[in-house]
């Protein structure tokens, strides 16, 4: 694309919605194709085990990869390496449609797909925060954020029904072939946009060496900013904690209600409504004037109502309260959080330092994991049945029999995390993090360079795209 063609194509808001559109009709089609396979391996297995394998697989190449993908990211077109993530996306749904439609798909293909696609979407989120930095305003980046959550969650309320009915009138085949036309049509989006690339920055200059240099920059970075790790470290515990409580969510539920679907269905759903309606309203309001506050303050009010009152709760009518009200609160601090990181970390190294700092945060995600199942498992349940001596203390708050054990783990991890949330508020470098740490651009203004793109737009299809209304697109947060 040369000068000119760059700049007929969408740019600002109008590309970032474009792309978006992108991203929210591709995720419709991989929680399709997620809730497809899902029944498919079940019915194939009758065991779990290999449904937390297939996440395992594709969760691994986000904590092995991720400094590595962020130099990468810097070193590449931002544009590029949107395309390529979505494209890798899409080919292990087309390996899977052609195993399957030839009658050979097995489980181990899943995990290899799995592994593959999560491969290379650790180069999206670093790669789309970049990108999301370059092409908009600071005042609109928890938009963009609140914007990615509602597709998020909208992905997440509607697809599996939707999915359902269509297992029954197209089979699993007609799903995956769903999944990858809404693969293309992401493609496209980006292709349609113009993404500028970043101005080289003293930070930028600072951390050029060697794809081992530059893959250790995040963490230096990080490191030597007090605010930003203090940041990254209250992550790091609410994540654990999180985690640690939210996984038992589910059995503590059905332990509870004596195998209720319904109920566990039923906060389900609050959840995704909560995140559906705090997305668009932060999509609309865009946040706390104070980012910070609206990370601290939400940290806490979703670890009160995420495990605390979650694990309290004995009956659907809270849980269902708690469901909505944590969902609300976790869009809050996503978003103030991601506009905090990206208003701070110059465009040109966000690529290393996001990627470093989402493995600092998801890191703790499976130690709990690992440790939740046996410790529910193997202690606190055993010792919240009727006479336990877990029972004596807590039964009282909490009560026995099963799914009392759960429950007092999510109390207990709740109030831990409250503990920890509100602590920031005593550390300085934390709760002055948005002064003590100047903003990339001095001026206010984003400092990007308005070269070329990789991969370029004719004039005809710049065009395509006029008509497209203005707004932001996808991030993981923390």
């Amino acid at each position: 694309m040369n000068q000119t063609d760059a700049s007929q194509a969408p740019s600002g808001m109008r590309a970032f919605t474009i792309v978006w559109i992108g991203q929210l009709v591709s995720l419709f089609g991989t929680s399709m194709t997620q809730f497809a396979l899902t029944i498919w391996t079940y019915e194939l297995t009758g065991r779990a085990t290999e449904l937390t394998r297939v996440a395992l697989f594709s969760f691994a190449p986000v904590i092995l990869l991720s400094p590595i993908a962020g130099a990468l990211v810097d070193r590449w077109n931002r544009k590029l390496v949107l395309i390529l993530s979505d494209l890798a996306a899409g080919l292990s749904s087309v390996a899977i449609f052609l195993l399957y439609s030839t009658g050979n798909l097995e489980i181990w293909h899943l995990y290899v797909a799995g592994a593959f696609a999560g491969a290379f979407q650790t180069f999206q989120w670093p790669a789309y925060s970049a990108a999301v930095t370059t092409m908009l305003r600071k005042e609109h980046y928890a938009r963009a954020q609140g914007m990615m959550t509602v597709a998020e969650t909208a992905s997440g309320l509607f697809a599996p029904g939707l999915a359902a009915l269509l297992l029954v009138v197209i089979g699993i085949q007609g799903v995956l072939l769903i999944d990858i036309i809404t693969f293309i049509f992401a493609i496209s989006a980006v292709l349609l946009v113009f993404i500028p690339q970043p101005k080289v920055s003293e930070a930028g200059r600072e951390g050029r060496g060697s794809l081992l240099q530059e893959s250790l920059y995040g963490f230096r970075y990080i490191l030597r900013r007090p605010s930003l790790l203090g940041l990254q470290l209250m992550f790091f515990q609410i994540n654990l904690f999180g985690t640690l409580g939210g996984i038992l969510l589910s059995p503590m539920i059905l332990a509870r209600t004596n195998s209720s679907e319904a109920t566990l269905a039923s906060v389900q759903t609050a959840f995704a409504i909560g995140g559906l309606l705090s997305g668009l309203l932060i999509s609309t309001w865009g946040g706390p004037k104070r980012k910070v506050h609206g990370v601290l303050m939400s940290m806490i009010f979703s670890s009160i109502l995420g495990n605390l009152l979650l694990g309290l709760g004995r009956g659907v009518v809270i849980w269902v309260v708690a469901a909505f009200g944590t969902s609300i609160f976790t869009s809050i601090l996503n978003a103030s959080n991601q506009a905090i990181w990206q208003a701070k970390v110059p465009p040109d190294v966000q690529g290393r330092v996001f990627s470093v700092r989402r493995m600092i945060a998801q890191i703790t995600a499976p130690i709990a994991m690992f440790i939740a199942g046996p410790l529910a498992d193997g202690v606190f349940e055993p010792g919240m049945r009727e006479g336990g001596n877990l029972a004596q203390t807590f039964g009282g708050l909490i009560g026995t029999g099963p799914g009392a054990g759960m429950a007092l783990i999510m109390v207990i991890t709740g109030v831990m995390a409250t503990i920890f949330s509100a602590s920031g508020y005593l550390v300085p470098a934390i709760r002055k993090a948005e002064t003590l740490i100047p903003d990339y651009d001095a001026g206010g203004e984003i400092a990007a360079q308005e070269l070329p793109d990789a991969i370029g737009l004719t004039p005809t299809a710049a065009a395509m795209a006029e008509g497209v209304g203005d707004d932001p697109l996808p991030a993981t947060s923390r």
